[in-house]
């Protein structure tokens, strides 16, 4: 995520996205025209303190915190299978979240609402402690060269800030198709004493793959290109 002057100081080496650029299709500009008042936030513009969630969301329910979005062909799927949960979206890409919206409506979900900006700083300065049930980072991005290995999102501080945004028994789902990157998120995850493996006696401690994740096209990209896609899930320690 690209540093600003809002994040705390040990925050700032975290640099999870590139910027992009925002032109949209007509069909997405109309989405978000229409809809991104009442779905929407940008997180810069969040008033200080912890977001009112229940008002937001117009109920009380368990908040899942989805990280990185893309153009929501996973989101608005796994909040439409899980309409009990207040399913927390966080993207910097807007044609993304537009395009998130469109997908959302076609699935008459309700359960979604959408950040937009840095999720450091949401996590932060927004949520407060213990108030997710559960946080999904799928296919971040990997970063692949090693002089920008630094960059990458799963790292000590960030999980430790994650952990401590979860519940009890709350759990961390993490996903990659690199390798490298998937020992790394192992390593990092393992070391945090806030969380423990769900999965420690599977081998290697990979979660085997949820039936429920939908496989997108990158994923499948991935396959034809020999990655194999790992899973990891860590719960938050009671």
């Amino acid at each position: 995520m690209t540093p600003t002057d809002q994040r705390p100081a040990h925050h700032r080496s975290v640099v999870s996205y590139v910027q992009r650029g925002e032109r949209m299709t007509v069909g997405q500009q109309r989405a978000w025209d229409t809809h991104w008042d009442r779905l929407g936030r940008e997180v810069k513009a969040l008033p200080e303190g912890p977001l009112d969630l229940t008002g937001w969301f117009g109920r009380e329910a368990p908040v899942l915190l989805e990280i990185g979005s893309g153009m929501g062909e996973t989101t608005s799927q796994l909040a439409a299978a899980q309409p009990e949960l207040n399913y927390l979206a966080v993207e910097v890409y807007k044609p993304g979240l537009a395009q998130l919206i469109l997908r959302a409506e076609a699935l008459e979900v309700d359960s979604l609402r959408l950040l937009r900006g840095d999720a450091v700083t949401l996590l932060t300065s927004h949520l407060a402690e213990g108030s997710l049930s559960g946080v999904r980072i799928f296919f971040p991005d990997p970063w692949p060269k090693s002089k920008h290995h630094k960059r990458r999102l799963v790292q000590p501080e960030f999980v430790r800030l994650v952990a401590t945004r979860l519940a009890p028994g709350g759990l961390l789902h993490l996903a990659t198709d690199w390798q490298e990157y998937a020992d790394q998120m192992m390593t990092v995850c393992s070391g945090e004493t806030l969380l423990r493996n769900v999965h420690a006696a599977e081998p290697g401690g990979w979660a085997p793959r949820p039936d429920w994740r939908p496989v997108t096209k990158f994923e499948n990209r991935a396959r034809e290109e020999g990655r194999v896609s790992h899973d990891l899930m860590f719960s938050r320690v009671e």
